[in-house]
C-alpha cells in the first residue's frame, strides 16, 4: 500500500509541474531490457507492468469511469492477459463493456505505460492455470476450478511509453 501511495504522489508532483525543459523531438532514453530489437511489443509491455508492481484498470460503470489497482499480466500462448474474480465489479463492467485503459508509472524512470485495449475472455482452465501458476500470490484467493477465476486477453492495444523529458514511443500490438 505504501508503494502505491509513493507512486502516486511522485505522479500527481509530476503532473503538477507540467513539461517544464521539455525539447521537442528529444528521443527517450530507453532502458536496455525495452531497447532489443528481438523482443516484441507486448513482451515490453508485459516487462513494464511487471517492474512498476501495479498498474491502474479503468473500466467504466454506466457512464462513470472507474479505476483500480491491478498487478497481473502474463503473455500466455502469445497473448498479453490479465486476472480477476467474476464476483468482483470489475468483471461486471468488462462484461458489459470490453474497452479499458490501462496505466502504469515507474519512479524510477520517470515514465508511464499507457494501453487502451479491448478485454476477451478466455474461459479455459489451461489459461487460468497458467496464469494462476505465474502469480502463486493469487492462489489463497483463486483456483481455476473454483468458477470465479475470470482471465481476458488484450485485443487491439494501441500503448504507449511516456515521459515529460521527451516524445511518446508507440508499441502498439
Amino acid at each position: 500500500m505504501k508503494r502505491i501511495l509513493l507512486a502516486t504522489a511522485v505522479l500527481l508532483s509530476i503532473i503538477s509541474c507540467g513539461p517544464k525543459g521539455r525539447q521537442k523531438n528529444q528521443q527517450l532514453v530507453i532502458p536496455a531490457e525495452y531497447q532489443s530489437k528481438n523482443q516484441d511489443n507486448m513482451q515490453q509491455a508485459r516487462d513494464f507492468l511487471h517492474a512498476a508492481g501495479v498498474y491502474f484498470l479503468a473500466t467504466v460503470d454506466g457512464d462513470a469511469p472507474q479505476v483500480r489497482p491491478f498487478g497481473t499480466a502474463e503473455i500466455i500462448e502469445g497473448k498479453l492477459y490479465i486476472q480477476t474474480g467474476y464476483v468482483k465489479n470489475v468483471a461486471k463492467q468488462i462484461a458489459a463493456n470490453p474497452k479499458v485503459a490501462i496505466c502504469a508509472y515507474r519512479a524510477d524512470e520517470g515514465r508511464w505505460l499507457r494501453i487502451s485495449a479491448t478485454l476477451v475472455e478466455d474461459t479455459r482452465v489451461e489459461v487460468k492455470k497458467a496464469m494462476l501458476d505465474a502469480n502463486p500470490g493469487l492462489r489463497s484467493m483463486y483456483d481455476e476450478n473454483d468458477g470465479n477465476t475470470a482471465v481476458f486477453f488484450l485485443k487491439d492495444a494501441k500503448a504507449t511509453i511516456n515521459s515529460f523529458t521527451a516524445d511518446p514511443i508507440a508499441i502498439d500490438f
